[in-house]
């Protein structure tokens, strides 16, 4: 099945939306102006996955195997699983490190507040930059609430997901823990079966057991390899495969650029769970049936058969669902209302599963017979359905906030984010600093040397912890993060790319700087973060 799909932090007082002031542009020497001006303000990778979290929103859960990363937020993350699971949409708000603290608000004195970002002068040595600026600005002295106690940055999350079992393609493989719980009842169900089949084994029947149960995931991971080498060959990156209780999960993490590619990245999987269960057949008919190898291989066969056609039906997130999206995406030519219709589709499957799969199983069109149907049999296949039909109920769902996502992904641009900011250098005061800020309108504080290059960035966090009397005497520079390559923006950067840039390097502020070099202004993870929810909050 498929998927898809950074917070950070601080930004000043309650400011929103931006609006445009007359562009600046001054070069990054140290002067009292601000150095230039320059704000502007994101969908899955490409189908289902057991509920993940949108950034910034509570619209879908965290997944149970995986914690959550705020930067995945608002990066595509396409999965493809097996039978019943979901794939991830994985997309998340570009996500920060809190280094912001929280100081009670009215920290700052007349003297050192100035003029508010929307009444300060932009007159000809401001630049010729529009700077757009916050609805309700308040000036950096104010910015802040709470207790003013800087936390440490938190570092980029690693994939992880359970116990690696190895790399291939250099992609990494994880069995989940739930796949220990599905492993352990899929011994005990078909231990159950070959006592009746071949009651002479007696205990061994649940060694036997498990290496179906090791040999079915096998299968199972087969089938998930199918889709991530379809992707690598579409140069579309794969985060990871986990192994976990209904199956197993693709996370690819970029969408598919045409329905063709759609098409061919869904269809591999199921088409591979075809081949093995073909090719199971024709060892079955190598051997002598009743035996032990004749047990497993058709038990393998069946399995693979059942795990091909669960997949091949037309409702996200299962890959037939993922199909069916490329089908209307094609004829339509917007990827959006093949996700509409193929989610819906995928939510009436829930409830046939949820329906159908007792009355057939009771029936006895699956094969039991009236004989062996019983009240536990019964209860068994109600759970069984209803965790089935929950799985996939969740997963059209997923796959319909992260095409919503995907749609608003645009939306967020570096330039019209990003803060107007005034160079100061190492030595300059806090108290003085901020004057010049609150005198150009400027919200941030680059560091720069005497020859007017950028070393780092005063931190909000920072500014808002010291005391209004203390500022005069502390250095700017004391309350600097130093720059890193991670940590210089190109103006020029949106959307997806914007967001991954930001998740390769948390951090709670970053450099904006123009491709010939010049610094722009400073963008807070947490202005990005708060315009990736209003995107999310309109509608499509």
């Amino acid at each position: 099945m498929d998927e898809s799909g950074g917070s950070g932090q601080p930004r000043s007082g309650t400011d929103e939306a931006t609006e445009r002031h007359g562009e600046q542009r001054t070069s990054s020497a140290p002067a009292a102006g601000a150095t230039r001006s320059g704000p502007e303000r994101p969908e899955h990778p490409t189908g289902p996955t057991p509920p993940t979290a949108a950034p910034g929103t509570s619209e879908a859960a965290p997944s149970p195997d995986r914690p959550h990363d705020p930067t995945d937020s608002a990066r595509g993350a396409a999965t493809h699983s097996d039978p019943s699971t979901g794939a991830e949409d994985g997309a998340e708000v570009p996500g920060a490190s809190p280094d912001q603290a929280e100081a009670p608000a009215g920290s700052g004195s007349p003297d050192e507040a100035g003029p508010s970002a929307q009444d300060a002068p932009h007159g000809p040595s401001d630049g010729a930059h529009p700077h757009p600026e916050p609805e309700h600005p308040r000036t950096l002295a104010h910015s802040g609430t709470g207790t003013g106690k800087a936390q440490p940055p938190r570092r980029g999350r690693e994939p992880g997901g359970g116990l690696l079992m190895g790399r291939p393609f250099g992609v990494p493989v994880y069995v989940a823990p739930s796949w220990f719980l599905v492993a352990a009842l899929i011994t005990w169900v078909f231990g159950g079966q070959l006592d009746r089949v071949l009651p002479e084994l007696g205990a061994l029947r649940y060694l036997v057991s498990l290496f179906f149960a090791v040999a079915f995931y096998a299968s199972v991971l087969v089938h998930e390899l199918a889709h991530t080498v379809a992707a690598l060959r579409f140069k579309l990156p794969v985060r990871r495969i986990q192994l976990q209780f209904f199956g197993g999960v693709s996370e690819i993490e970029k969408e598919a650029e045409t329905p063709g590619r759609e098409f061919v990245l869904s269809f591999v999987g199921p088409l591979l769970s075809l081949v093995l269960s073909g090719l199971f057949y024709l060892a079955m008919l190598a051997v002598e049936p009743g035996t032990v190898p004749g047990v497993l291989l058709a038990g393998l066969m069946i399995s693979n058969l059942i795990v091909a056609a669960f997949n091949l039906l037309p409702g996200l997130p299962l890959d037939g669902g993922r199909m069916l999206r490329a089908v209307v995406w094609k004829i339509t030519g917007r990827p959006m209302s093949g996700t509409i219709a193929a989610a819906w589709v995928g939510r009436a499957l829930a409830v046939s599963v949820l329906i159908g799969l007792p009355l057939l199983t009771q029936s006895g069109a699956l094969g039991a017979t009236q004989d062996h149907v019983g009240g536990m049999d019964t209860v068994t296949d109600a759970l069984l359905a209803a965790i089935l039909a929950a799985i996939i109920w969740t997963g059209a769902g997923n796959s319909l906030r992260m095409a919503r996502l995907r749609e608003h992904l645009p939306e967020l641009r570096a330039r019209s984010l990003t803060r107007r900011a005034v160079p100061v250098e190492t030595s300059t005061p806090l108290s003085e600093a901020l004057r010049r800020a609150n005198e150009a309108g400027a919200r941030a504080l680059v560091v720069v040397d005497a020859d007017g290059e950028p070393l780092s960035l005063v931190r909000e966090a920072a500014i808002v912890g010291v005391p209004e009397h203390r500022r005069p005497w502390v250095a700017v520079s004391g309350l600097a993060q130093d720059l890193t390559d991670g940590m210089r923006v190109s103006a020029e950067l949106a959307g997806e790319a914007l967001l991954d840039t930001l998740r390769a390097t948390p951090a709670t502020e970053y450099l904006v700087v123009e491709d010939s070099g010049e610094i722009y202004g400073v963008l807070s993870a947490a202005d990005v973060e708060r315009a990736f929810v209003k995107a999310m909050a309109r509608p499509s």
